[in-house]
């Protein structure tokens, strides 16, 4: 179990007030910034795309995890300009390659993450824990932010920790990602997640202003 970092989730982001957010993000040291890229194909939704990602790193130098609600990522990767500093998820359910589309991200040396939907089996990471820096769990359904917690996922966290702690890859980040209030952060740190993507569900709440509030709040639930 690593640190706790917080990963904003853009797509929850004013793009009238974006300068502000991302200073106050910057004075806050929030550790990543989570962009919802999506295609209308794997997921019913159009997230964010190059262009803004373009722009954001012109905004700040903070990281980017980039979380890929595409299909066949492997042969998308090279449009979206990833740094080493970046993480990156690949869902499982997006192509039949899986393997092949981690390796297509060394290259660019970030970190690797296999993002799992909420009912698809931890036995799927059984073959690729050699591929990967990190787990992208997924505690609603892709596509859509504000969503409800899957209750299952909280069950779900645990059993990943176990299955890494078995095969003695703790080093294996885990990542949690939908409806991660306060409360459910606290739950999930106990479970092994160490990066939380954090939304309208925890510090997107309210104006610009109240944000360092927000972070803070959230800081000590997962400490």
């Amino acid at each position: 179990m690593g640190e706790s970092k917080i990963s904003a989730s853009m797509m929850c982001a004013d793009l009238i007030n974006l300068k502000d957010t991302i200073k106050t993000f910057e004075d806050k040291e929030v550790e990543y910034l989570h962009i919802d890229v999506m295609d209308g194909e794997f997921v019913p939704n159009f997230g964010l795309g190059v262009d803004y990602i373009r722009g954001l790193r012109e905004l700040t130098t903070i990281p980017l995890d980039l979380h890929l609600m595409v299909k066949d990522p492997e042969y998308k990767l090279q449009w979206i300009g990833i740094k080493e500093t970046d993480i990156v998820s690949i869902h499982y359910e997006s192509t039949y390659q899986v393997q092949r589309a981690l390796d297509w991200l060394v290259p660019f040396g970030c970190k690797r993450f296999l993002a799992i939907n909420p009912a698809t089996p931890i036995y799927v990471l059984e073959e690729v824990l050699d591929y990967i820096d990190g787990i992208n769990l997924l505690m609603v359904n892709p596509g859509f932010a504000g969503q409800k917690i899957v209750p299952s996922t909280l069950k779900k966290a645990a059993r990943i920790q176990n299955f890494l702690r078995e095969r003695n890859n703790d080093h294996i980040i885990i990542e949690v990602d939908g409806n991660i209030t306060p409360e459910n952060g606290a739950k999930l740190k106990k479970y092994g997640a160490s990066i939380f993507v954090c939304g309208t569900s925890s510090i997107f709440r309210g104006e610009v202003s109240d944000y360092k509030d927000n972070i803070e709040v959230f800081r000590k639930y997962v400490e």
